[in-house]
């Protein structure tokens, strides 16, 4: 993964699914030891004071109403749940997809909900979710409203604390035929800071050029491949119910295709889409 980038960062929009996006955020950034991005982008009419930026100690000036108790609600939520972890909200005129584009250049990953203020299920074509995931340079996960800590990890039988519980595994589908260094990269790193298995699962026969690399870089991590004869979505949606991320890729320059937005709407645990060459 690059080296060069700086934070988490997270849109916020006043929705439930936003703040549940914001503590997925949270958890990631702490895996990853980095700093935590709250953006709220739009044009709502801002007032002075109201939020704290936890950052640089100073008051900055947020939209009256739900977008101003959203920040701040998230923010204070964040820092008591996370001490230790450094946490910067910003807000911005700029319209949603065009801000969240522009943050996504400077974070390591862009976290969205899965649903907006419209409260319709998954990803209907245009909304800003969609249309960031398709767009941005970096990966953006979408986490899906209701998302817990402890769904992205092993149930636990014997009483333990869930936080304690090994995480479930990273699923990544991967195509064969595509040159995809980042979106493996991408899924290597990502079970690699959570201590998880990496569940490959892609059609026809992989080469074994493609993953001996990453499986050298990363020797701690156990991986295990699913070969799938036809179209892998069937199993990729059914590993999504036994997993804690689904990593799908994208051509740069494309947005996901048929079978990634449908697992984009369908999926059961949060999913990372990467761009790749």
């Amino acid at each position: 993964m690059s080296t060069d980038t700086r934070t988490i960062t997270v849109g916020i929009d006043g929705s439930r699914s936003s703040l549940d996006a914001a503590d997925w955020a949270a958890r990631e950034a702490q895996r990853r030891r980095l700093p935590l991005r709250l953006l709220h982008a739009g044009t709502e009419p801002a007032v002075p004071g109201g939020v704290f930026d936890i950052d640089d100690m100073d008051d900055i000036d947020v939209p009256a109403g739900r977008t101003r108790a959203a920040l701040d609600r998230a923010a204070i939520e964040l820092s008591y749940a996370h001490p230790a972890l450094d946490i910067i909200a910003r807000r911005t005129a700029t319209p949603a997809v065009p801000a969240l584009l522009a943050a996504a250049v400077e974070a390591e990953t862009l976290v969205l909900g899965s649903r907006g203020r419209t409260g319709s299920a998954g990803f209907p074509v245009g909304s800003v979710a969609l249309g960031v995931a398709a767009r941005a340079d970096r990966p953006v996960v979408l986490v899906r409203a209701g998302e817990l800590p402890e769904d992205e990890r092993v149930p636990v039988v014997d009483g333990s604390p869930p936080s304690t519980a090994p995480y479930l595994p990273v699923v990544l589908g991967l195509d064969p035929d595509a040159s995809a260094d980042d979106l493996i990269g991408y899924a290597f790193d990502t079970a690699a800071v959570r201590s998880a298995p990496l569940h490959v699962v892609h059609p026809w026969t992989l080469p074994t050029s493609t993953l001996r690399p990453w499986r050298h870089r990363y020797p701690g991590t156990t991986v295990r491949e699913h070969r799938v004869d036809g179209d892998p979505g069937p199993r990729l949606l059914e590993a999504s119910a036994r997993a804690g991320l689904l990593v799908v890729g994208r051509r740069a320059g494309r947005g996901p295709g048929r079978a990634a937005r449908s697992l984009i709407r369908h999926a059961d645990c949060p999913v990372a889409v990467v761009p790749h060459d």
